[in-house]
């Protein structure tokens, strides 16, 4: 389900959300992992971690939506937090292939 080496994710910031993420994905399930992987996979795919085929409609409404089951109040916070944690995964994979490839 990836094109890159498993240990280029270790140390990356976000790294903890792959490898449950596919398998979640693989099975069907909808978990945070999952959700956070899906919301980025286009941008992912581009950094060589391919997502399952089918992934789940509307990633970041139902990620929403599972925080606010799990988490209340704080559902906002935790959703921003898990979003920019995505947006750090995703420079740093870019940032390592690009010097991979230099």
């Amino acid at each position: 389900m990836t094109g890159i080496p498993p240990d280029i994710l270790v140390g990356l910031p976000g790294g903890e959300y792959v490898a449950p993420g596919l398998a979640d994905l693989a099975q069907g399930r909808e978990s945070v992992p999952a959700l956070v992987l899906a919301i980025a996979s286009a941008r992912l795919g581009e950094a060589g971690i391919l997502l399952p085929p089918g992934g789940p409609s509307e990633p970041e409404l139902r990620l929403y939506r599972l925080l606010r089951d799990q988490c209340g109040d704080e559902a906002h916070s935790q959703y921003n937090a898990h979003l920019r944690r995505l947006g750090s995964l995703c420079r740093a994979l870019e940032s390592r292939a690009s010097t991979s490839l230099a």
